[in-house]
């Protein structure tokens, strides 16, 4: 640094975001002695990065446009606070340049890159054609003015198909189609123009060529007001679903020496040519044959930023923060060390195992794992509050090892040492993919999840310890107040029976006190061969089984919706299935029928002894814009009616009790 360069200050910054990113952030400025500002909604008063923010200004109504997205009250929140400085994080504003342009106008620094920038990398048509006049190569596409979809029919016939509609204001898989052929080509186009529209308010769009069983390789950059500039590798995305990663790790599998020198000075011709400073990430579609295209670039922070700071050994929001105060990079091109290999997973609220649904709900537990070459970005907490309203996405989880291998052992088993209670997770997604010898051969592409990894193979056959367990949890657990476990008297002698499912399969498992034993018991579950176990309770949520003087620990928990059981390293979720509660009195058999997602009440069309036929609907739900009718399993009476029109209910809720005729 030389003695001429008057640095600017930066006390205290304002984070101009929610979840993971802006704890990330607060971490950083909490080491560097920074003072931080946090702003939040209505329904993230309780939200971590307030809770470790050095003081927190309520900014808007729950709607992202009314908080998150409003830059006036942001820019409030900043002059309120006395704050220095502003840290977009990832996504919401972090992009647009009027938060940037606002920020200057207000006297505060923006850290992140000139506005200028950001325009010319945030509109994908001036950039295609910004990147293609420094000899960057880019996918033969279209991204003209001509925008009807007639006019940009004829124009996907030209490139070939299949073809990718783009949103030319924005990105995130949001306006984006993939197109076969010219019989679906106009509808695709309006679709994604509406959803352009609706996100960006731009409904403009731009054409590429599909590339089939492609790479999704991206390279960081770090670019000073001085004009330093430098690449710190390339990560791989490829792993994705919907267009939304799930998996990163560096360095990519795919690229050898030669392929990441060219990529990374393509990367660094693409900052250059908008003379970039801060923290940004070009993106780069890699093709089957080595070939590799510009794709776009994002002038943030990266969400996978962390497997970069792994390998490097850099903190790059401390960077940021560094350029944003007018310091020049302390290290050149060649300075840059890389050792070992890095991944990082994604850890969404959302049930991979029902289409991907979401899960919102209280989190009652959150574990995460510790150990070498493990590392935790985490967005929430056991008591926190998942909603709709915002990104799914809760925490990653991020390892290092020494080469590849390693690395993957290690989130291996920091996946098999996640606890999430309350709300389903795509863990069973993420351990699956780990195991899948595609992806440990280093082979996935963007189709992989697709066409690899669906839903249906992402449930680990069960095994009858498992559901043994989960019947003996049921027993033994104490909490006979709560409706999943009402299985009845218990006396000995006495006989219970309960309907567990996992994945798209049923299990009744059965089972008769031993006489004169308290703890004994002869269990069927499905098929399986009856066995006579005993049940203990040990402390940490842990049971044993006990079957013929030999002992097998599991850990199991009771979840939103049902039980988690781990055992071997493997977990298993499993729901009370069907009609969930079961409970004997006498000869007559009594269900609660529960709500399969959570939902808002529309209509209860039954009512306390009311006798109902088979298949008749007794309550219709709301949920993720539709409507789900609750569906008599059998002919019976209703014996109680928990909910009201107009209410809410968590996935898992008794709605209705229901008896069995002539059971």
């Amino acid at each position: 640094m030389t003695e001429d360069v008057e640095l600017r200050q930066i006390n205290r910054v304002l984070i101009a975001n929610r979840g993971e990113i802006a704890v990330r952030v607060e971490r950083t400025c909490r080491a560097l002695g920074i003072e931080t500002v946090a702003v939040f909604s209505d329904a993230d008063a309780r939200a971590l990065h307030v809770l470790e923010a050095n003081q927190a200004v309520h900014i808007g109504p729950t709607r992202l446009a009314d908080s998150y997205l409003n830059i006036e009250a942001i820019i409030e929140a900043a002059i309120e606070s006395d704050a220095d400085a502003l840290h977009p994080g990832y996504g919401l504003l972090s992009e647009n340049p009027d938060l940037a342009d606002a920020c200057e106008n207000a006297g505060i620094i923006f850290i992140g890159p000139s506005a200028e920038a950001m325009r010319a990398m945030g509109d994908k048509s001036i950039a295609r054609k910004l990147v293609g006049k420094h000899d960057v190569p880019t996918i033969p596409g279209y991204e003209g003015k001509e925008q009807d979809p007639g006019a940009l029919a004829k124009r996907a016939a030209k490139i070939g198909y299949p073809v990718m509609i783009k949103a030319s204001a924005g990105g995130g898989g949001r306006g984006m189609r993939v197109v076969e052929d010219e019989a679906g080509f106009v509808k695709a186009a309006e679709s994604a123009r509406r959803e352009a529209e609706r996100a960006f308010g731009d409904g403009r769009l731009i054409l590429e060529r599909a590339i089939r069983g492609g790479r999704h390789v991206e390279v960081q950059v770090l670019g000073d007001e001085h004009g330093g500039l430098v690449h710190l590798g390339e990560r791989d995305c490829s792993v994705q679903r919907r267009h939304q990663k799930v998996i990163e790790e560096s360095p990519s599998p795919a690229v050898d020496d030669g392929l990441r020198r060219r990529m990374g000075e393509a990367a660094l011709a693409v900052a250059r040519a908008v003379n970039y400073s801060s923290a940004g990430t070009v993106e780069f579609m890699l093709d089957a044959s080595g070939e590799f295209y510009f794709l776009e670039m994002n002038t943030r922070l990266q969400v996978e930023h962390g497997v970069t700071e792994l390998r490097t050994g850099l903190d790059l929001v401390r960077r940021q923060i560094a350029i944003a105060r007018g310091e020049k990079l302390p290290f050149t091109q060649d300075d840059i060390e890389f050792e070992g290999h890095a991944i990082e997973c994604r850890i969404y609220a959302e049930d991979p195992l029902k289409g991907y649904v979401p899960s919102p709900g209280r989190v009652e537990r959150f574990d995460v794992p510790e150990g070498e070459g493990i590392r935790n970005d985490v967005g929430t907490y056991a008591g926190d509050e998942i909603t709709t309203d915002y990104d799914a996405m809760m925490a990653k989880v991020l390892t290092w090892g020494r080469d590849r291998d390693r690395a993957i052992e290690r989130m291996q088993y920091a996946l098999s040492n996640y606890r999430v209670g309350g709300v389903r997770t795509n863990l069973p997604l993420l351990r699956a993919v780990l195991s899948d010898p595609v992806f440990r051969t280093g082979g996935a592409t963007t189709s992989f999840l697709d066409e690899q990894l669906v839903p249906g193979t992402l449930a680990m056959a069960v095994t009858p310890h498992v559901l043994i367990a989960a019947f003996g949890f049921c027993l033994i657990s104490g909490r006979d107040a709560d409706p999943w476990l009402a299985l009845g008297p218990l006396r000995a002698g006495g006989a219970a029976r309960v309907n567990i499912k996992h994945g798209d399969r049923v299990y009744a498992v059965q089972g008769q006190r031993v006489a004169g034993s308290s703890n004994e018991w002869r269990v069927r579950a499905g098929n399986f061969r009856e066995r006579t176990v005993r049940f203990a309770a040990a402390p940490g949520s842990h049971l044993v089984i006990e079957e013929d003087e030999e002992m097998t620990p599991l850990h199991v928990s009771w979840v939103e919706g049902g039980i988690e059981v781990h055992v071997g390293g493997r977990r298993y979720s499993l729901s009370l299935a069907g009609l969930e509660r079961l409970r004997t009195e006498g000869s007559r058999r009594q269900h609660g029928l529960t709500a399969p997602m959570p939902g808002l009440v529309l209509k209860v069309l039954v009512r306390p002894g009311q006798a109902v036929r088979s298949r008749e609907t007794l309550v219709i739900l709301e949920a993720m814009k539709m409507e789900h009718a609750i569906e008599a399993p059998y002919d019976g009476t209703v014996k109680d009616v928990h909910v009201k029109e107009g209410g809410r209910v968590k996935e898992g809720v008794v709605l209705i009790e229901l008896e069995q005729d002539g059971a």
